[in-house]
């Protein structure tokens, strides 16, 4: 999620003219929303029930019916007839407008947008929502631009992922970037992955998958080394992609020699668990049923954070706000790649119940770690690989001075892969 303290910078937020046809978009849905629920509501107290049970129809009848059609309909009107004019400024803007420099303020906004509608935005095709790139300094790469790209020989990628309602530009925190500091102290050629964080882990993690292997494919130097490195909802999806990779029989899984986790939710976080508990109680009730609509509007990435979901079995055919229950596939960590984790706990030692329930404000400290009563689930990282930080919260893991010593320590040193393609 977006830290408070890093999303803005001097400058003000830079809209382009896609912006604001994608937020018209979104507000007139929201206005539709908005509407069904008060019918819903105004239904349920015309309809006289018990105070607990199920609700009866969401809809109204008569002249009342009829306004909150008019309602609609003429909420659709004005949408299009917005589009129409803010497509044309757009496509004005696209053929005769400078390409902007990306600006903290809009991106960390779109970020935010995309983490928690982002897959409302997808199926609607919003031009707000983000398709997953490589990107450096906030700029789109070429993969076949090889080491120009950034720095460093290009011979040892790393690929940084970034979490929920975050964006690429959101690694640097108080003026420390751990790619930058790797790049500089170990010879990495530093990628940021830039995605829409509100989509299912496993989609995106099919998406990476395929962004990996088209990079190793167009990449023109040699690749000994690629390590990837994901900070929170990232680090799921870094497993999503080994997972979808493997299966695929794709080459980048080969040339892997690490994976990072930086306070990963592995068996998931408790906020979104409250989440669904709300979800639960006022649908128990006719009168709240129509309130829980609005909480179902958040996205499919946050539910997926509800036990960390990272697999398209984790979810088939499941209703993702009425399943209350783990129901995840085991999924092992890639074969032959060591992994290594970092947590945090706002406690000033391990062992206290903040850590089980707070954790690092965010992610419990058994979840970052992988740690799970059932062997199945499991990560089982051996404790030279695993790191925990006191005093710290969620974004503290971005910049603290520990975290940083510890990835010199153990990226400084990741080498090629045995018996990977680069090896030989």
């Amino acid at each position: 999620m977006t830290d408070p303290t890093t999303s803005a910078s001097a400058a003000g937020p830079v809209l382009r003219a896609a912006d604001l046809r994608g937020l018209a978009r979104l507000g007139v849905d929201a206005v539709g929303g908005v509407t069904d629920v008060v019918e819903g509501m105004h239904a349920a107290i015309a309809r006289p029930a018990w105070p607990i049970g199920p609700a009866g129809p969401a809809r109204t009848r008569g002249l009342t019916g009829f306004v909150y059609r008019t309602v609609r309909g003429t909420t659709r009107a004005v949408g299009a007839g917005l589009d129409s004019v803010l497509g044309g400024i757009d496509a004005i803007a696209e053929r005769t407008a400078p390409q902007a420099a990306p600006s903290p303020r809009r991106e960390a906004l779109l970020a935010a947008l995309n983490g928690v509608w982002g897959d409302h935005l997808a199926a609607t095709g919003n031009p707000l929502a983000i398709p997953m790139t490589l990107r450096v300094d906030g700029r789109v790469i070429d993969p076949a631009a090889g080491p120009a790209a950034g720095r460093g020989d290009g011979r040892r990628l790393l690929v940084m992922v970034h979490g929920l309602c975050m964006s690429d530009l959101q690694w640097r925190r108080n003026g420390h970037d751990h790619g930058a500091m790797l790049a500089e102290s170990a010879g990495w050629t530093t990628l940021h992955v830039h995605y829409n964080s509100g989509l299912h882990v496993a989609a995106n993690g099919h998406a990476l998958d395929a962004l990996l292997e088209d990079l190793l494919t167009r990449w023109p130097v040699p690749v000994t080394s690629l390590a990837l490195m994901g900070h929170s909802m990232g680090g799921l999806l870094a497993r999503s992609a080994c997972h979808a990779g493997v299966a695929a029989g794709h080459r980048w899984p080969t040339v892997l020699s690490a994976l990072v986790c930086l306070g990963t939710p592995h068996h998931g976080a408790p906020l979104e668990r409250a989440g669904h508990v709300v979800d639960r109680a006022l649908g128990a009730s006719p009168y709240a049923a129509p309130l829980a609509r609005l909480g179902r509007g958040r996205s499919a990435g946050i539910t997926d954070l509800r036990h960390g979901l990272l697999r398209d079995e984790d979810h088939a055919g499941d209703d993702r706000f009425a399943n209350a229950h783990d129901t995840r596939v085991p999924t092992p960590l890639p074969t032959g790649v060591p992994v290594y984790l970092v947590a945090a706990t706002t406690a000033a030692q391990v062992g206290s119940r903040r850590d089980r329930w707070v954790g690092d404000g965010l992610v419990p400290l058994a979840s970052a770690l992988g740690e799970h009563p059932d062997p199945a689930f499991a990560l089982d990282v051996p404790r030279a690989r695993r790191r925990v930080i006191l005093s710290a919260n969620h974004w503290d893991l971005l910049d603290r001075p520990e975290v940083a010593a510890r990835l010199r320590r153990w990226l400084g040193r990741a080498a090629t892969r045995p018996g990977s393609a680069a090896a030989r």
